[in-house]
């Protein structure tokens, strides 16, 4: 393959593709680490393991309501504990393509590119709607 027949990427997609891979190892670590501290007994689990193979068996519904545990973005209050600390790690690999799409904003703006920086914008919105649970059913 000649030097000319290479294909070039923008800097836009350079940007999106590093920060994606930043975001995604930070994600994956987060995970890995809070995954050997539950597993290491490090952090007191808010549903302790021994009593999973009880309660696995009911409705999630039921679940939540032996378990006390919380739905929604109520895991917060709880990501002290082992069982729970691996959503953070979730959540960066969940939204790290909104922190990608809004550093493109600037980019396009300054090429004047009014069209694309709105479109990065409204997709982003859309991504933190959705986790927001604002749609959810029940609300």
């Amino acid at each position: 393959m000649s030097e000319h027949d290479q294909v070039q990427q923008s800097p836009e997609q350079l940007r999106y593709a590093r920060l994606l891979d930043w975001g995604t190892r930070v994600g994956l670590v987060l995970l890995i680490v809070s995954f050997v501290a539950y597993v290491l007994g490090l952090a007191e689990a808010h549903v302790p393991p021994e009593r999973l193979p009880q309660i696995w068996q009911h409705p999630v519904g039921r679940y939540l309501e032996l378990t006390g545990s919380p739905t929604g973005w109520g895991w917060l209050a709880l990501v002290h504990r082992g069982d729970i600390a691996g959503l953070v790690g979730i959540a960066v690999l969940a939204g790290c393509s909104v922190l990608c799409l809004l550093a493109l904003v600037p980019m396009y703006l300054r090429r004047g590119d009014r069209a694309y920086a709105a479109l990065c914008v409204a997709e982003a919105a859309v991504v933190v709607l959705a986790a927001s649970g604002v749609l959810a059913a029940g609300h």
